[in-house]
C-alpha cells in the first residue's frame, strides 16, 4: 500500500514519469522502423512494375521518398509548434480540405482515373484530397467535443460536416473510403461522449443511402457478389484476392525471400498498391507478417494508452490521438482484411507500405502529431492518488 511506504509515492511518481517518456521515445522507434521497413517493401514489389511502363527502376521508392522528407519537414514544425497554433490550425485544415475536394470534382484540377476523380494535381504534386479530409474532421470533432456545450443543436454541427464531406467523398466515387470515414468519424464521437441512440439515429440516416449507393453501381454489385461467393468471377472481381491468397500461401513460414517474389511480376496487378501484404507474405513468410502486425498491435497499444492518459489533462488532445490512432490501425485491419479474403475488395492502403504520396504523407504526418502528444504527456504532473491511477477512466458523458 502506498500509505504504508513514504519513499512509495515518489518512486511511483518517478515510475509513471519513466514509462511516459519511454512510451514516447518507443512510438517514434516504431514509426521510423516502419517508414524504412515500408520504404524497403515498396521497392522490392514496384520495380519490374516500374520497369515494364518504362520508368526507371526506382521510381516509386524515389517518389515515397520525397513524401517521407516532406512528412519530416512538417513532423517537425508539428513538434515545436505551440498546442495552441495547432488548434487554430482546426479551421483553416477544414476550409483547404472543402477546397480541395471542390476544385478536384468541379475543375480541370480534377485528376479523371476509371471514372473516379479521386485526385487533384498541383504542379508535378498529385494528392488525393480525401485522404485529408480525414485528419480535418479529426481536428474538427476534437476541438468541438472538447468545449462544454448544452443545447443539442450544437451536437448537430459535427454530424452536419462530417456527413458534407461523406456526400463530396462519395461524387468522387469511392465508396469504400466514405464508409471508412464515416466510420472514423462517428467512433471518435463516441469515444467524445456522444450518445447512443444519436450514434442509432445516424446510421439509420446513412442506411438508406448508402445501400442505394451500393445497389446504383454494378461494379459494386460483382464485387460483393464476388465476396459472398468465391467462385462465381475467378477472372473478374476476385482475381486480386485469388492471386494475393495464392502468393501468401506459397511464401509458407519464412517466405521465398526478399526480392525473389514472382506474383509481382506482373501476376498481381498493382501489387505495390492495396496488395503489397501479399507481396511481403510471398517474399518474407508468415512469421515476418506476423512480427509486423505485432509491430501495429504495439502501435495500437501506444496510441490508446496515451489516449486515456491525455483526455484527464486536455481533452482535446486526447480526442485528437483517439481519432489519429483509430485512422491509421482501422486501415491496417481493413486492408490486410482485404488481402486476405476476409472484407470484399476495397481501395485502402496499407499505411507506411502502399504506394501512395499523400496517404504516406497523411500516416506520417499524423504519427507526428502523436508523437507530439505522447510527448506531452510526458510533462504532465501525475496525479497525487496513487490508488486513482489504477481506476477505469470515467470518459466525458453527455446527456443529449
Amino acid at each position: 500500500m502506498w500509505e504504508d511506504d513514504q519513499w512509495g509515492e515518489p518512486n511511483r511518481v518517478a515510475s509513471l514519469r519513466h514509462e511516459r517518456r519511454y512510451g514516447a521515445f518507443t512510438f517514434l522507434c516504431l514509426v521510423v522502423f516502419l517508414t524504412c521497413f515500408g520504404l524497403l517493401m515498396l521497392y522490392s514489389s514496384s520495380y519490374d512494375e516500374a520497369i515494364r511502363h518504362g520508368l526507371p527502376h526506382y521510381y516509386f521508392f524515389v517518389h515515397q521518398l520525397a513524401f517521407v522528407v516532406l512528412s519530416l519537414f512538417v513532423g517537425v514544425l508539428v513538434y515545436y509548434m505551440p498546442i495552441k497554433l495547432l488548434r487554430m490550425l482546426t479551421l483553416p485544415m477544414v476550409a483547404v480540405s472543402f477546397l480541395l475536394m471542390m476544385l478536384s470534382l468541379f475543375t480541370p484540377l480534377g485528376v479523371v482515373v476509371l471514372g473516379a476523380r479521386r485526385w487533384i494535381r498541383l504542379g508535378p504534386l498529385s494528392l488525393q484530397p480525401s485522404e485529408l479530409v480525414k485528419v480535418a474532421s479529426i481536428f474538427f470533432i476534437a476541438d468541438w467535443y472538447s468545449k462544454e456545450r448544452k443545447k443539442i443543436a450544437h451536437y448537430l454541427v459535427p454530424m452536419a460536416v462530417m456527413m458534407l464531406f461523406a456526400i463530396l467523398i462519395l461524387m468522387q466515387r469511392d465508396f469504400s473510403t466514405t464508409i471508412v470515414y464515416l466510420c472514423l468519424c462517428l467512433a471518435l464521437q463516441m469515444a467524445a461522449g456522444l450518445h447512443f441512440s444519436i450514434l442509432i439515429l445516424a446510421l439509420a440516416i446513412i442506411f438508406v443511402p448508402g445501400a442505394l449507393a451500393i445497389l446504383t453501381a454494378p461494379y459494386r454489385i460483382q464485387r460483393m457478389a464476388s465476396f459472398l461467393f468465391p467462385g462465381i468471377d475467378r477472372s473478374g472481381a476476385s482475381y486480386q484476392v485469388d492471386n494475393a491468397l495464392k502468393a501468401i500461401r506459397s511464401g509458407g513460414l519464412f517466405g521465398v525471400g526478399l526480392g525473389s517474389g514472382t506474383y509481382k511480376l506482373g501476376i498481381l496487378p498493382e501489387v505495390q498498391n492495396d496488395f503489397i501484404f501479399a507481396s511481403m507474405c510471398e517474399e518474407l513468410g508468415l512469421f515476418w507478417m506476423l512480427f509486423l502486425l505485432a509491430l501495429f498491435l504495439v502501435f495500437a497499444i501506444l496510441g490508446y494508452r496515451s489516449f486515456v492518459q491525455m483526455i484527464r489533462y486536455d481533452r482535446f488532445l486526447g480526442y485528437v490521438d483517439f481519432g489519429l490512432t483509430t485512422l491509421i490501425i482501422s486501415q491496417v485491419v481493413i486492408n490486410v482484411s482485404v488481402v486476405t479474403g476476409l472484407l470484399p475488395p476495397t481501395g485502402i492502403p496499407l499505411p507506411f507500405f502502399s504506394q501512395g504520396g499523400t496517404s504516406l504523407f497523411v500516416t506520417l504526418t499524423s504519427s507526428a502529431v502523436l508523437f507530439r502528444i505522447m510527448s506531452e504527456l510526458g510533462k504532465q504532473p501525475v496525479p497525487d492518488e496513487g490508488r486513482d491511477m489504477g481506476k477505469r477512466v470515467n470518459f466525458p458523458t453527455r446527456n443529449l
